[in-house]
């Protein structure tokens, strides 16, 4: 599932890829993804912009969260998390920054307060994670991905920079001060917005979505195993 951002309101939608539904591969010994992965709201990381600690442009994308906690989240459940860390992945010549973090509800969440502890009380589960992002687009033909720092987490306030440069990116794109690249902007919160909406005619948008029903039947490699070269 993605954030389907060149759609108004940018809803949850199933990922499609070349006209075929995109599912993540069960990368021998991950089933799906390892955390609970999201986004941040608010954030963009902005195509245009080369990250001058990385010296990668933006990926065009909120900034992805990789929740760590004991529960199991539900499919666009809203959590409220402690930042713990972050990865710098270079996937495809893009920036593209996986935020570490917990739920603040979760019964461990007071346990953890910087990407050290995670280390500490979750050990091997930082280095699965790079492992993971490594490899996860293997499958699909293409090349291992890459990262900077040499793979190396930062820690919290590191983290919390790079989320406050991508609200920044974000409030200039919200208010079309810098390219959109695509992505559309219509909002019903943010005053002042060339882009913002009623609550009236975002009803009106959403009702006049096509009704659900019955999508494509699932490839029968989506609930495959798959075993390839791990570095």
């Amino acid at each position: 599932m993605e954030i389907a951002t060149q759609e108004p309101l940018n809803p949850i939608k199933q990922d499609i890829k070349k006209g075929n539904l995109r599912f993540v591969a069960n990368i021998f010994p991950y089933k799906g993804y390892i955390w609970n992965y999201g986004a941040l709201p608010q954030t963009w990381e902005d195509p245009t912009h080369t990250d001058e600690l990385t010296g990668y442009v933006g990926d065009n994308d909120p900034i992805d969260v990789c929740e760590i906690g004991t529960k199991v989240c539900a499919r666009g459940e809203v959590i409220q998390v402690k930042v713990l860390g972050t990865l710098a992945l270079i996937d495809e010549g893009e920036t593209d920054w996986k935020i570490i973090a917990i739920n603040i509800k979760d019964p461990e969440a007071d346990q953890f307060n910087n990407i050290g502890d995670v280390e500490r009380l979750k050990p091997g589960y930082l280095a699965a994670s790079i492992d993971w992002f490594k490899r996860y687009k293997v499958p699909d033909g293409k090349p291992e991905n890459q990262f900077a720092f040499n793979g190396e987490f930062k820690d919290k306030d590191f983290a919390i920079k790079v989320i406050k440069s991508t609200h920044a990116f974000w409030k200039a794109l919200i208010m079309k001060k810098s390219p959109t690249e695509g992505i559309n902007c219509t909002n019903t919160t943010v005053s002042g917005s060339p882009s913002l909406c009623s609550e009236p005619d975002a009803a009106t948008l959403l009702n006049n979505l096509p009704e659900f029903g019955m999508g494509d039947s699932t490839a029968a490699n989506v609930d495959q195993w798959w075993y390839g070269k791990k570095n």
